[in-house]
């Protein structure tokens, strides 16, 4: 992996029920070349943030861009967390081409809204939509449905949020 590459800063959102689960979106089959892998093809919401953005700001934009999610309340970070992408040879206009991996902060979020405020499908801000189906799942079993190369900022973002999954 070449180093020279710099990290794609980046937000990750572990939005919280009121019975303590975490959103996660199921990634269309042909999204992109980060290997979809079958049964690990779930994430939670995150995505890049634009130069200059505050964060929080980042976060509630991408929130929305991603679910339709406006209803939720900030309870936490993390500190900056990296994973590296998988190896890439395709078109140099993807983000794998560009960046050595993601340089992300996770916040935790509590979702004040109702289930049918969830639209993963609905395209917004001029963005595709990245998730073809939506589901809560217990945040310890998240790390289990994502691509191997997320799975340690999974594993430690679940370390990090686990007292709001109660």
């Amino acid at each position: 992996m070449t180093t020279e590459k710099p990290y794609r800063p980046n937000v990750g959102i572990a939005l919280f029920n009121a019975e303590g689960r975490v959103l996660i979106g199921h990634r269309f089959k042909g999204d992109g070349p980060e290997i979809i892998l079958p049964g690990l093809d779930w994430q939670m919401p995150q995505g890049g943030v634009d130069e200059g953005e505050n964060l929080r700001d980042a976060v509630m934009r991408e929130l929305w861009e991603e679910t339709n999610v406006v209803s939720a309340s900030f309870l936490g970070e993390t500190d900056w967390l990296t994973y590296e992408f998988p190896p890439y040879d395709g078109p140099q206009t993807h983000r794998l081409a560009k960046f050595r991996g993601q340089r992300q902060k996770w916040f935790a979020l509590r979702f004040t809204g109702k289930d049918d405020e969830i639209d993963p499908l609905t395209p917004r801000n001029g963005q595709p939509a990245e998730f073809d189906a939506w589901r809560w799942e217990r945040l310890d079993r998240v790390a289990d449905v994502v691509v191997p190369f997320r799975r340690e900022v999974y594993l430690a973002v679940a370390r990090e949020f686990a007292p709001f999954a109660n």
